[in-house]
């Protein structure tokens, strides 16, 4: 399948992933069934889960590839393998909202919500929101098994698989350490006491977010093309500001964006605690007075007055203008590094556009 890379993320393109998901959970379903019918419950609602999103780490993972080796002869095993990187996002997906208690992605309910329904309408026993949490917990370290075993089951040849290897295993190790520092700093224990609240905050960023959306899924695929050691180093600079400023613009969104363009809560990150780097900006950016209001609206349920008096304070600190040159200078950077690489026309005109699409996105 030859793809339009001036539109990287096409309706194709996402079709063909959640075909793989789909053949993939399939074949789970019917081996779950021989165990137990009622386990197909599980793989269910991962198909359901599974089958939305902008599908960005794949398409970074495939036209990385797409740069290295070109886009005639892609091998079928690409489609399997940058699948995985999709499977172990809705893992971590459930899992973060179990973290955040969300009660909505994408316009829907949480996994977890699912699940309580669930129990509720089974005439289930004992208390139905841990039932749901539970369930989330373990469907999402399900998805996070069982995208292991699609990367390395897929067939890619061996030697692609062992240039590309280390990323993938690097990229999963780094996600949960970005999770659990992301937790660190919206509850402030175990954290770096000679780091910064913005300091802390962009460290987060870097492992939750920068790393497992860009830098590792295109040096996965370029790896797997055959680039060479100067433009993986390339491309990894590409990724970790790219991954930055894709962070950052969902960081503005997760404060300012409503509901119904977002997919989940307003203000969700406010409600939840997240510490930010916009955050961390704010509450420098105001007098003390200000700062004490801003801190005890963070972290509990919020009414929409409060939500607009937040925004407000948040907007008043010059917060919002300095995160938003914070993303103009990444994406700058991430264009600089992109263009040092070697890569094919294809390639490099779809991570063009991929870049653009991370940074004026608006949910």
């Amino acid at each position: 399948m030859r793809l339009d890379p001036s539109d990287p993320t096409s309706r194709s393109f996402r079709d063909a992933i959640t075909a793989e998901l789909a053949a993939f959970l399939s074949a789970k379903s019917a081996a779950l069934a021989d165990v137990s019918p009622a386990l197909t419950e599980l793989t269910e609602v991962a198909a359901d889960f599974a089958s939305g999103g902008k599908r960005l780490r794949p398409a970074f993972a495939y036209w990385g590839y797409v740069g290295a080796a070109g886009d005639h002869d892609v091998p079928a095993a690409i489609w399997p393998v940058i699948s995985a990187f999709e499977l172990l996002h809705a893992g971590v997906l459930i899992h973060d909202d179990v973290l955040d208690q969300a009660d909505s992605r994408r316009g829907r309910p949480t996994v977890h919500r699912r699940f309580e329904a669930w129990h509720r309408s089974s005439g289930g026993h004992g208390d139905a929101a841990e039932f749901g949490r539970a369930m989330a917990v373990l469907l999402g370290d399900q998805l996070l098994v069982w995208s292991d075993e699609l990367a390395c089951g897929a067939g890619l040849d061996p030697e692609s698989w062992r240039r590309a290897s280390p990323y993938w295993h690097r990229v999963r190790t780094e996600v949960n350490s970005g999770q659990v520092l992301d937790l660190w700093a919206q509850y402030q224990v175990g954290s770096d006491d000679t780091l910064g609240a913005e300091q802390i905050a962009a460290k987060v960023l870097e492992e939750k977010t920068s790393r497992y959306t860009v830098q590792r899924p295109v040096q996965f695929g370029a790896a797997a093309g055959g680039a060479g050691d100067d433009a993986l180093a390339a491309l990894g600079r590409f990724g970790l500001v790219l991954g930055r400023a894709f962070q950052l613009r969902d960081d503005l969104l997760g404060v300012f964006a409503d509901q119904e363009q977002s997919g989940k809560p307003a203000a969700g990150d406010l409600i939840e605690g997240k510490r930010t780097v916009l955050l961390a900006r704010a509450l420098d950016g105001l007098n003390q007075a200000a700062r004490r209001r801003l801190e005890s609206l963070i972290g509990t349920p919020l009414t929409d007055d409060q939500i607009a008096e937040a925004r407000a304070l948040i907007s008043s600190s010059g917060a919002v203008d300095q995160v938003e040159s914070l993303i103009d200078a990444d994406y700058a950077a991430a264009a600089a590094a992109l263009s040092e690489c070697e890569l094919t026309e294809p390639g490099y005109l779809a991570l063009t556009e991929l870049a653009r699409q991370c940074v004026e996105r608006t949910f």
